[in-house]
């Protein structure tokens, strides 16, 4: 589907200044300087691949949180906020803040003490061969799938402000992803990372700050919102700014109701995608010591509760105070509809479309460059996280393990550089699914109820309960992944199948991933307890290290109070207690 995608004049918004130009170019040369000067320090796989396992909590909490802060954060979820109100912000706190704790005080120190590459390392050790294979490679679908969302992203910003196509901005990114990471690995992922999580802030300020001004204050932004959605005939308008007194029924923009968001996305989406996707958890393994990786997450925590403030904000206030050159509330539709060929004719916008309008709508010449080279770093940073976390699986997890088990250590680092490549070629390709989705994060969270939710059940089970065997966790595994696409495509198929399995005719795309993620989580475990209760487990002397109870865990050392990963943790949990009471 390799269509040009060239705007009308008449959609254009804004047309960047030679200063905004300048910016933009400065930070692509810039992170393409990184990977050149790091490129001498990326010489064995545990360097290229691990960073020298040398990084501070600091570094490794803030790569931990920027490499989650890309396109997912600053388009999707100001999209779904626009779309679902402030509904989208229990993806940042009950959908992110328990799971990130719960990484750091309860996982961390098994993936630490056993020293591995990865999250499909951890379950051949656990389990065997047959449940690493199924998960690594499910897992490298996933990142290079994953990938392409960010190249769609920045397509949506070059259509807005620069009228680039498709094609062309596409080429542009993967070009420099591409090369930094190679040349780097995730030495030079995680230092463009932390570059790009203050120049993210810097930038994305803006709107929130300018945007809260103009409306008024808060209180004034959801009187606007409500005057302006009762306007266009909206049911329920009040529930686009409360954020748990809407969900005891299914009657909020989302058709969601508490169970969904609790178990679905807090108990299952959530902790899955923050404990065992590779992407993340990677950058935490890379910290120095024990400590180190414990304290990396409860950082990345107390940043994450704040994200909110430029990501979810910008969609709300659109909803009050987004208006076309003449004057005229916009009007965003889906994805697919504003990509189509009729969406394109009329200039219409989609979701996605709501952080760059809004930066085209408050920033002048210096300030819009700044801003758009914050999304950007976005984009880098997501597309950089994917494919170093596809390059260190596919190499550790399938090529170390399964087509070439006596590589050596600069095979491996070959290896790695050319996959990286193949990852960057093959997300290209998947950069034109994203186009047939209403939002970015629709897609994304139908991709985690395929992979991450069952991979959850499986990790969580050999971590906690001794007795589960490796064929257990294999068909565990297997038929938790099976039966959420199954169930996926039973609602594709019969649109009713959506009363059964979301519980709710009312219920959009988020509700069903949620209510998807939680069954297929039960079918996994189910699954997996059944068939180890039928099948002979591994001694306990296989399992030192790798299960709770059998696993002898080591003192972070003798320190104050308020240098203890346990005392920060109880910290950034009362404040996320704080949040929810005052957004209720």
């Amino acid at each position: 589907m390799m269509l040009a995608l060239a705007v009308p004049a008449a959609s254009r918004l804004v047309h960047l200044s030679l200063v905004d130009g300048m910016i933009i170019i400065f930070y692509f040369a810039l992170v393409l300087w990184i990977g050149f000067y790091l490129k001498g320090r990326s010489n064995t796989s545990e360097d290229y691949f691990m960073a020298g396992r040398e990084m501070t909590a600091w570094v490794a909490g803030l790569a931990f949180l920027s490499a989650n802060l890309g396109s997912l954060e600053l388009m999707g979820w100001a999209g779904n906020a626009y779309k679902y109100g402030i509904l989208a912000a229990h993806w940042y706190w009950i959908g992110a803040i328990p799971a990130m704790l719960f990484l750091a005080l309860v996982m961390m120190p098994f993936y630490h003490i056993c020293k591995t590459h990865s999250v499909p390392g951890y379950l051949k050790l656990r389990f065997g061969l047959g449940s690493q294979t199924l998960s690594s490679i499910s897992f490298a679908f996933m990142t290079v799938l994953m990938s392409g969302i960010n190249m769609y992203a920045m397509a949506v910003v070059m259509r807005v402000v620069l009228g680039w196509d498709l094609n062309f901005s596409i080429l542009v990114s993967s070009i420099t992803v591409g090369v930094y990471v190679a040349l780097g690995g995730l030495r030079s992922a995680i230092f463009n990372e932390v570059l790009q999580f203050f120049l993210i802030w810097a930038g994305a300020l803006l709107i929130p700050i300018l945007g809260l001004v103009e409306a008024g204050g808060w209180s004034g932004m959801k009187m606007r919102i409500v005057e302006n959605l009762t306007a266009q005939g909206t049911a329920n308008p009040g529930a686009y700014t409360h954020l748990w007194s809407t969900v005891g029924d299914f009657s909020n923009p989302m058709g969601i109701n508490w169970i969904g968001i609790v178990f679905g996305l807090g108990a299952v989406i959530s902790m899955g995608y923050w404990t065992t996707d590779f992407l993340v958890v990677q950058r935490v393994l890379s910290a120095k010591d024990l400590r180190s990786a414990e304290l990396a997450p409860i950082i990345g925590a107390a940043f994450k509760m704040a994200v909110p403030f430029i990501v979810i904000l910008p969609g709300l206030l659109a909803l009050a105070l987004l208006t076309d050159p003449a004057g005229h509330l916009l009007h965003l539709v889906p994805g697919d509809v504003a990509w189509s060929a009729a969406g394109q004719a009329q200039g219409l916008h989609g979701y996605d479309e709501v952080l760059p309008l809004m930066l085209a709508r408050y920033c002048g010449p210096g300030l819009l460059g700044l801003g758009i080279t914050a999304l950007i770093a976005g984009f880098m940073s997501g597309m950089a996280g994917n494919v170093s976390a596809f390059a260190t699986v596919w190499t550790y997890d399938i090529y170390g393990a399964l087509i070439n088990k006596n590589a050596t250590d600069e095979s491996k680092v070959t290896m790695g550089r050319w996959c990286t490549i193949v990852g960057i070629i093959v997300s290209i390709g998947t950069a034109y699914l994203v186009i047939q989705a209403q939002s970015i994060m629709d897609y994304v969270q139908a991709l985690f109820s395929f992979f991450i939710a069952p991979l959850f059940g499986t990790v969580i089970l050999g971590m906690l309960w001794k007795r589960a065997t490796p064929a257990g966790g294999f068909w565990g595994l297997l038929a938790g992944t099976l039966s959420s696409v199954g169930m996926y495509a039973w609602a594709k198929i019969d649109p009713s199948a959506v009363q059964y399995l979301a519980l709710s005719l009312k219920a959009q795309d988020q509700a069903q991933n949620m209510f998807r993620a939680l069954w297929c989580f039960l079918v996994c475990v189910i699954v997996t307890v059944v068939v180890s209760f039928m099948t002979k487990p591994k001694p306990d002397e296989e399992l030192r290290d790798l299960v709770y109870g059998l696993t002898p865990i080591p003192s972070t050392g003798k320190v104050s109070l308020i240098q203890r990963p346990t005392f920060w943790a109880v910290v950034v949990g009362l404040v996320f207690v704080a949040l929810q009471i005052i957004f209720w």
